[in-house]
């Protein structure tokens, strides 16, 4: 290398061949020994050698420099095309080469773009969130929100998650305009109710929140959810006063009309009160007239009632008739048997002696009617079940005939709907023990309550429930019957292989038509169906009384305990034996 070095004319004077061969003439000159001229060379070749490692090492450090300002630079992008949602970008070369600082310019521009574009991003979602707690705020109520900006991610500023936003945003809007629509809705319902029953509409929407009157724009009303509540609240309020305006004028106009026909008064005078009575058959809703519900018309009313009530002692045997009627339906329909004849005669009787003043037997009457009503709501909650269990006796009836049908799986016209009947049958009927244990539970502390029996239509509940029971345990009796049969006649099958060393066969024919006879006649052990027999008339079925009225009648089946499809088989096929009684 040293001679290389020296031959080299472009290195000048002072290279590392020149300096080597004066080094050589001042060694030869001095008289240097060639170890010590070795000795000096090594010397100088380690020197050379530290200078050159040094060197290497500063470019080894600029190198990892630039390597590293490399991968941050290419980390840097990377984190901003995720943060952008962006897989690539235009300006990236697919397949980066060239020397390092090369590769660093070719990111930088990139690098400068993607750093713009987040900066709209951020911008663009900045204002999205700002919408979007700007009507949050406004929805609660709280526009305090609204002063604070709203803290963008920015790891996440890609188009997707811009698109979400906005899609929220667009939700809001949408929700802000059903709210302002459903606000304008209940304000409209408040003038019309408050027109209806004559009172200031202005105050009334007001006292909800001050934004809700006619001075300030739709945009600035309150959607708040407390705004909706209290204005629902309010639109509550005023339906239920109407509602109950309308019932006191309806009760007003009827009493009217009723003194009016007790006493024929003119028409003339009646209609002076036709803006009364012309709401007597409407609904709550059918009532739209301005005043019609008015305070002062309602008074009005109250005045011309309580004057014709002081004339209807001349009435007093049709006012005590009707009222006697009244009652009569009131039992009626709570299935309580009483005597009206005699109660008529009773009637009769106190108003020809005169003995009895007539607001007294009108108030006495009026007692058994108040005490009617809550006798008749006391009952009201057995009463209900009572015609579910029959409802459910009914179904199970059905049933019965149904499994009893050979040809219930045939594909005839109805073949499904009997089957999907069927299905609800058995689950109505797997619920009936549950409900006749309530019933009987309700009525012994109705009894226990009311200190008396609870009849249904003149028969003891009580009665008919415990009938009931005891068919079902004659019912679950013959069931362990015929399972014990089944068990001794599978031992005797047994006993009998064992000692003849052959078991006969189980698919043979034993008396099928006595098995068919058997459920013909009714019942799994052959006697005929049982029913109560309580009341003259058999029980489920529907007569007619003296005054054209309906009586129903609970029914107690046979087939109390439910029995499934099965089971049923198992007991009426005509393949399998039936043992005899051991």
């Amino acid at each position: 290398m040293a001679v290389t070095e020296a031959q080299n004319p472009l290195l000048g004077e002072n290279t590392c061949g020149s300096l080597l061969k004066k080094l050589q003439e001042i060694w030869d000159e001095v008289g240097e020994s060639d170890e010590q001229r070795d000795k000096m060379l090594l010397q100088l070749e380690q020197e050379c050698l530290d200078v050159y490692k040094r060197k290497v090492e500063q470019a080894a450090k600029s190198r990892a420099q630039l390597l590293q300002a490399l991968s941050d630079a290419k980390l840097e992008l990377s984190s901003l095309l995720s943060a952008l949602g962006e897989k690539s970008f235009a300006g990236i070369p697919e397949n980066p080469s060239g020397t390092i600082k090369e590769q660093l310019a070719a990111i930088a521009p990139v690098l400068e773009q993607l750093w713009q574009q987040k900066e709209e991003r951020i911008k663009e979602f900045s204002d999205v969130q700002s919408q979007i707690q700007q009507i949050c705020g406004e929805i609660a109520g709280n526009l305090n929100l609204s002063d604070a900006s709203p803290a963008v991610d920015e790891s996440d500023l890609s188009l997707k998650k811009l698109d979400e936003y906005q899609s929220e945003l667009q939700e809001l809007q949408k929700e802000k305009s059903e709210r302002l629509h459903k606000v304008l809705e209940f304000v409209s319902t408040v003038h019309d109710l408050c027109a209806v029953l004559g009172m200031d509409f202005f105050s009334t929407v007001t006292e909800v929140h001050p934004s809700l009157n006619d001075s300030t724009g739709v945009q600035s009303k309150s959607i708040s959810n407390d705004t909706l509540a209290r204005l629902a609240k309010t639109v509550l309020t005023l339906k239920e006063d109407k509602k109950q305006r309308l019932q006191k004028l309806q009760e007003l106009a009827s009493q009217l009309i009723d003194l009016w026909n007790l006493m024929d008064t003119h028409p003339e005078e009646r209609s002076l009160f036709d803006h009364v009575t012309c709401n007597m058959s409407a609904s709550v809703d059918e009532v739209t007239v301005p005043g019609a519900l008015a305070l002062d018309l309602i008074e009005q009313a109250e005045v011309e009632v309580e004057r014709l009530d002081q004339l209807k002692a001349s009435r007093m045997k049709e006012i005590a008739f009707k009222k006697q009627t009244e009652l009569e339906e009131i039992f009626a329909r709570a299935h309580v048997e009483i005597d009206p004849d005699a109660a008529r005669e009773k009637i009769m009787a106190l108003i020809d002696s005169g003995n009895v003043e007539p607001a007294e037997l009108l108030a006495d009457m009026d007692n058994q009617i108040a005490k009617a009503k809550e006798e008749s709501l006391s009952r009201k909650d057995i009463l209900d079940k009572v015609e579910k269990w029959m409802s459910a006796c009914e179904e199970e009836s059905w049933l019965e005939d149904y499994n009893r049908d050979d040809n219930r799986y045939n594909a005839s016209r109805g073949a499904h709907l009997n089957l999907k009947r069927a299905e609800k049958a058995r689950i109505l009927v797997n619920k009936i023990p549950a409900l006749v244990d309530t019933l009987v539970a309700k009525t012994r502390a109705w009894e226990e309550d009311h200190g008396m029996s609870f009849t249904y239509d003149g028969v003891p509940l009580l009665a008919m429930l415990d009938e009931y029971a005891m068919l079902r345990h004659e019912r679950e009796e013959e069931k362990r019957r015929m399972r014990d049969q089944k068990k001794h006649h599978e031992l005797r099958n047994t006993e009998q292989e064992a000692i003849f060393g052959s078991r006969p066969s189980p698919g043979r024919p034993v008396s099928s038509g006595k098995v068919g006879g058997t459920r013909a006649n009714g019942g799994a052990n052959g006697t005929p169906n049982r029913r109560l027999s309580l009341n003259a008339h058999q029980n489920g079925s529907r007569s007619t009384t003296k005054d054209g009225k309906k009586d129903i009648r609970p029914v107690a089946p046979v087939n109390y305990v439910a029995i499934s499809k099965e089971d049923a088989a198992s007991h009426v096929s005509g393949t399998e034996p039936i043992p005899a009684s051991p």
